[in-house]
């Protein structure tokens, strides 16, 4: 049987694909397929003496989520990190973009300065901002009292401990700054010439041109950042380990500790599964809103 061109062409392009679709079968939809099961079983080895059978109960793992008071409590702790860590991670990215998208002298060495500490590994960077929050020896409270000010203890005190890590969030912003460099430097020259003629100033520039010639960077920056602070856990469960009084217990860490602390993994899926489920309806509003304020040439 001879096959058509279309066919041939067909062929040749799954061929190519096949590495790469063997591998999302095999290391993504494969487990995701198995979580969703999971979630819906009993599979606990710590309650079952090793026994390895999950039994299927239904809803009864996501029930049991809506009455575990602890469970809310990491929701809460999970989604207000999120509110002072995004915004304030889209906003100094973006500003420092812009910083060193200017010509000035020693631009490739800032841009460089800028950026490493995003290759930093995330424990490293745990145990130097360790010491970076120390109430009594710390630089940061340091630095404070040179002014007066009594430094809090920053990851000892449930009220400082959220803020803090949001501070410490922008630390590993480097990754975002390259890619609004890469969109800043895209914007046409003649679009900013165009509106220097018709007598547009700096900020006026900086609304009419710059960020609507960047907004579909700044929207894919934008559901990046969505997915990774819903789903921040090392640099927490290093420094605090979710102390104190669980002010820094984030929803991964409780999934983490559901799952390989005490082995009830039926449970940790229906989590895991609840957490998809939050990162896309986030993400759906974003992209619902992103009708209005994003412009593709």
């Amino acid at each position: 049987m001879t096959l058509s061109k279309d066919t041939r062409n067909l062929c040749k392009g799954l061929a190519f694909l096949s590495p790469w679709l063997l591998g999302f079968a095999v290391f993504t939809a494969a487990p995701l397929a198995l979580a969703i099961y999971l979630s819906l079983c009993y599979f606990s080895l710590s309650r079952n003496g090793g026994n390895s059978a999950a039994i299927f109960r239904g809803l009864a793992n996501y029930r049991e989520l809506f009455h575990d008071a602890l469970f809310w409590q990491v929701l809460r702790t999970s989604l207000l990190y999120s509110a002072m860590a995004l915004p304030a991670g889209m906003l100094m990215s973006l500003a420092v973009a812009i910083l060193l998208n200017s010509k000035v002298i020693g631009q490739s060495v800032f841009r460089t300065m800028v950026f490493l500490p995003s290759l930093v590994p995330s424990v490293a960077s745990a145990v130097l901002w360790m010491w970076l929050f120390n109430q009594k020896l710390g630089l940061i409270n340091n630095f404070l009292g040179h002014f007066g000010i009594a430094g809090p203890g920053w990851i000892s005190d449930a009220t400082w401990v959220l803020p803090a890590f949001a501070l410490m969030s922008l630390w590993g912003i480097g990754n975002t700054i390259v890619i609004y460099l890469a969109g800043l430097q895209d914007v046409p020259r003649e679009l900013y010439e165009a509106a220097e003629l018709d007598g547009a100033g700096p900020l006026s520039r900086m609304w009419n041109v710059t960020l609507p010639m960047i907004s579909p960077v700044i929207f894919f920056n934008l559901v990046m950042a969505i997915i990774g602070v819903l789903q921040v856990f090392d640099v927490p469960y290093v420094m605090t380990n979710g102390g104190p009084a669980h002010a820094s217990y984030f929803f991964t860490s409780y999934l983490f500790d559901k799952a390989m602390k005490y082995q009830e993994f039926g449970y940790a899926s229906a989590m895991a599964m609840v957490q998809f489920a939050l990162v896309l309806l986030l993400t759906g509003i974003a992209f619902w809103t992103s009708r209005k304020w994003v412009h593709y040439r």
